[in-house]
């Protein structure tokens, strides 16, 4: 969410970290993550953390460095759940060579949801998600697609207050999911393409 570049994400996660360090600096927070696999970063690179689009500032060994302004703090999960050893989701931006097999993810967070109910599916969880903000309901579609804390996933069903999908096992192990549990926040991002038939529809008074 700190720039303004055209990168797109496609919400297959490449690995996880965990949060090193967090200082606050004025409104803003500057966090250092170790990631559990091996990155080709640089200053200046965009990465994903836990769906936000982010700015890698510093690097030193494996460890990285961001800063959070208050903007993103303000409207992703970052501003009220963020704790030192907390595991994220990382991705770096969709590239000519890389696969394309999610959906178009930006990296600018719509808004956060809470994760109220999870079961167990043999190997797998359904995890029903709530969001506060109503004015964002009409953009979950039965099927359709949605980012959670980064990850690409499809829409099982439709709630009174939210959604629900299903993870399955790979997602499961391979995210920062299977850390999760009832109560946590996460970061929600609607699928890009309902927006811009939104915003077509708008300007032609339909």
């Amino acid at each position: 969410m700190e720039r303004r570049k055209v990168l797109v994400f496609t919400g297959l996660v490449e690995g996880t970290g965990k949060i090193a360090t967090k200082i606050r600096v004025g409104r803003g927070l500057r966090l250092k993550i170790m990631p559990d696999f091996d990155l080709k970063l640089a200053p200046g690179d965009s990465i994903a953390v836990d769906g936000v689009c982010l700015t890698v500032e510093k690097i030193r060994g494996r460890e990285f460095e961001l800063f959070l302004s208050d903007e993103t703090l303000s409207r992703t999960k970052f501003g009220k759940s963020l704790r030192i050893g907390q595991r994220v989701n990382l991705e770096m931006p969709m590239t000519p060579e890389k696969l394309f097999g999610g959906h178009l993810v930006t990296g600018h967070v719509d808004t956060v949801g809470k994760l109220e109910k999870t079961s167990r599916t043999g190997e797998g969880a359904l995890w029903e998600i709530s969001i506060s903000e109503k004015k964002y309901m009409h953009y979950l579609v039965e099927k359709g697609s949605v980012a959670v804390d980064g990850v690409s996933l499809t829409i099982v069903s439709l709630l009174p207050s939210g959604f629900s999908v299903a993870l399955i096992p790979f997602t499961l192990q391979n995210t920062s999911f299977r850390e999760r549990k009832r109560g946590d926040l996460l970061n929600i991002e609607f699928d890009l393409i309902g927006k811009y038939i939104e915003r077509f529809l708008e300007e032609r008074g339909l």
